[in-house]
């Protein structure tokens, strides 16, 4: 399943709790006191050549465990103290981590081989060999394991075959086919069940990373629960974990490339509230801090205000089966067409998020060396609140009905999700006379609505889990579970199932271009913003990356000037 990316409108990968992956934190918003405890304790990186970091951090991750990790907060620490066959440089590149080079990829397109650094060593010292990669794998797609991520394993041969086992013996016999050999020590060999353009830069994602069985075996149910039940082979070690409280990374000297690590230790404190964290940055006592919207007027201009454009989209979805009206197409265009999307991020997002011009946001690659959004241009539905009152006209016309049924427009209860909520509704009263109630809900029973169908109109979010896009175009396949709401195109099935095979990348790229036409051209899914959050970083901080996916920030190659 890939519901880890769809998040609330604070982000993610792309569902669940907090920001899901993709997947950034959705806490930003949130106005509640933050159970800070030791932040306030702890300078910032100060002064002299101390390669110390103190970073204010919005959520405490769950279990950190490669096969469960499921929100950004765990993916971000996860990828400071381990690592997979590649990592993402800051042009997020796939260069090769555990990998000592690129993989050597068959002319079908279904075979990887890929020899590993010599010497790999687990933070405990222990060989970490080919073997690692098979029992991650195996165990990400063992259903025992519950793994809400490993839906990205199935694209392995038998990875489907494996979810599907129902008793030990089906397990075993497909765990033995699994499209994942270590041919010795050093030399790994995967096999995918199509072929996928894109699945390089995909083995640099948190599932392929590998796992010590005989440690992971031995915590049990307690698996990535606390720093003594936590073992990388990344740049970093976890010194220490006081749940809600702090993490402490170290420096680890068994890291494959340790003398290229400047940090020696780095410092995350838990603040949850952006008021709390502006006053611990402007306090000297953290290098590192999120804000909102309107806390960036006073960084106007300076070099320490730093903005992050994410591959993450804000989206409406309207319910076909259970509002039927929203099966006409001129209905649907209407409701997008009355949205002023200049105002909505001028008003009320300030965050330097801008309006959408499309479903795939700008930044995302083509899969063919350009960026997607430039070379397929604007598909997005105008604001042009006159046509859009003339649509809705027809369409109800077309439909049999002279108005609307009662609405209501759900999205998440934080304090930017409400103001958007309102934002929504003014504009359809206003533009359209179209009466519509708000219905903010914790994040969790609003996914869970959204997931079961149980809406008219919802207002979500959608991350990128890979920069490609077919992380945002297979999610409307008739019948897919991220197509909520039930909208069909027989002729962009046929588009995106033909691109998730063909090999030639131009080819390919103007598949996904055209599919992304028709789901605009139709309404299917209503566009409003492509994301951006500001941070402040003090000027001392030096190459620390803000990945626009995955996790919030990289680590291995910041230093402290």
């Amino acid at each position: 399943m890939k519901f880890k990316k769809i998040f609330s409108t604070a982000m993610a990968v792309t569902l669940a709790g907090t920001l899901l992956a993709a997947c950034g934190n959705n806490n930003s918003n949130n106005s509640s006191p933050s159970p800070s405890g030791s932040a306030s304790a702890t300078t910032g990186s100060g002064t002299g050549s101390k390669q110390e970091l103190v970073m204010n951090y919005r959520a405490d991750p769950p279990a950190l465990d490669v096969s469960i990790a499921e929100s950004a907060a765990s993916f971000t620490i996860l990828g400071a103290i381990s690592e997979g066959l590649y990592r993402l440089d800051k042009d997020m590149n796939p260069e090769p981590a555990l990998a000592a080079e690129l993989p050597k990829i068959s002319d079908d397109g279904l075979t990887y081989t890929i020899k590993l650094r010599d010497g790999l060593k687990w933070a405990n010292g222990e060989p970490l060999t080919a073997k690692d990669f098979v029992y991650s794998y195996q165990r990400t797609l063992d259903p025992a394991t519950k793994a809400s991520y490993a839906f990205i394993l199935t694209w392995l041969k038998g990875g489907q075959a494996v979810q599907d086992a129902k008793t030990p013996d089906e397990l075993k016999k497909a765990q033995d086919e699994l499209g994942v050999k270590a041919i010795d020590d050093t030399t790994l060999e995967i096999t995918l069940d199509q072929p996928r353009a894109y699945f390089t830069a995909q083995l640099a994602f948190l599932n392929y990373y590998p796992q010590n069985e005989k440690f992971v075996s031995a915590q049990g149910d307690k698996s990535g629960a606390d720093a003594d039940k936590v073992l990388g082979a990344g740049p970093f070690v976890l010194k220490s974990w006081n749940h809600e409280q702090q993490l402490v990374l170290v420096k680890n000297p068994e890291y494959w490339d340790a003398a290229n690590v400047k940090l020696d230790k780095v410092t995350l404190n838990i603040v949850k509230d952006t008021g709390t964290g502006l006053n611990l940055y402007e306090s000297n006592k953290t290098d590192y801090a999120d804000i909102k919207g309107d806390q960036m007027k006073a960084y106007e201009g300076k070099s320490e205000l730093h903005r992050k454009s994410e591959l993450v989209t804000g989206y409406l979805n309207f319910q076909q089966t259970k509002v039927p009206a929203f099966a006409n197409v001129k209905v649907r265009k209407a409701m997008s067409m009355a949205i002023d999307r200049e105002g909505l991020v001028n008003v009320v997002l300030k965050n330097g998020s801008v309006p959408a011009t499309g479903y795939v946001p700008n930044g995302n690659s083509d899969g063919n060396g350009q960026e997607f959004r430039k070379s397929a241009g604007d598909t997005e539905v105008a604001f042009d609140a006159a046509q859009a009152k003339t649509l809705l006209a027809e369409g109800l016309k077309e439909v049999g009905i002279a108005s609307l049924p009662k609405l209501t427009v759900m999205g998440d209860d934080t304090e930017t999700g409400k103001k958007l909520l309102e934002f929504l509704v003014s504009q359809w009263k206003t533009n359209l006379g179209v009466d519509v109630a708000t219905e903010p809900l914790p994040h969790a029973t609003r996914l869970e609505k959204e997931l079961s169908k149980n809406y008219s109109i919802v207002s979500t979010l959608w991350g990128a889990d890979y920069n490609d896009p077919m992380t945002w175009l297979d999610m409307y396949l008739t019948g897919g579970p991220f197509n909520t709401q039930d909208w069909k195109n027989d002729k962009y099935n046929e588009l995106v199932k033909a691109a998730e095979k063909n090999l030639d990348n131009a080819a390919r790229a103007e598949q996904l271009k055209e599919a992304e036409k028709i789901l605009m051209d139709e309404a299917a899914v209503f566009p409003l913003y492509f994301r951006s959050s500001p941070f402040l970083i003090k000027d001392k901080v030096d190459g620390l990356i803000l990945p626009p996916y995955g996790p919030d920030f990289e680590l291995k190659w910041t230093s402290v000037k």
